[in-house]
């Protein structure tokens, strides 16, 4: 979790900032929309209802997610349903997934790889 989380922390402190010197700017360069696009949807993400509280391994997988830019191309309002029908597939497709990260709370180069082909896979399958 604090592998994820910490680049996070850094993205959206970025995206703050960057929000706030935005509105003063009306030409913005490519990285700098990119981020602002991309810590929208961080902040989107980190959206949750009341009372249904999430598992420590979906949030991972949810932050990882967001966090190597798999929503970039996601409408705003569409993170919530990428992420619902994310996790769904990750818990029907590869629960060993969320198994080792629930187990082994750290995520080595071999979970790494088998979390971006899980979410490679699902960006084929979800209709952005």
């Amino acid at each position: 979790m604090k592998k994820v989380a910490g680049r996070l922390r850094l993205d959206l402190a970025q995206y703050r900032e960057l929000e706030a010197f935005a509105k003063f700017g009306s030409d913005l360069d490519k990285s700098t929309q990119q981020q602002l696009n991309r810590g929208m949807r961080l902040v989107e993400l980190l959206k949750q209802p009341q009372y249904v509280p999430m598992s420590g391994e979906k949030e991972v997988i949810s932050l990882y997610s967001g966090t190597r830019g798999y929503l970039d191309n996601v409408p705003v309002d569409r993170v919530s349903e990428y992420e619902t029908q994310m996790l769904a597939f990750v818990e029907r497709k590869y629960p060993e997934i969320l198994a080792e990260i629930k187990e082994k709370k750290i995520i080595s180069d071999e979970l790494d790889g088998k979390i971006k082909a899980a979410l490679e896979e699902f960006a084929g399958v979800f209709q952005a």
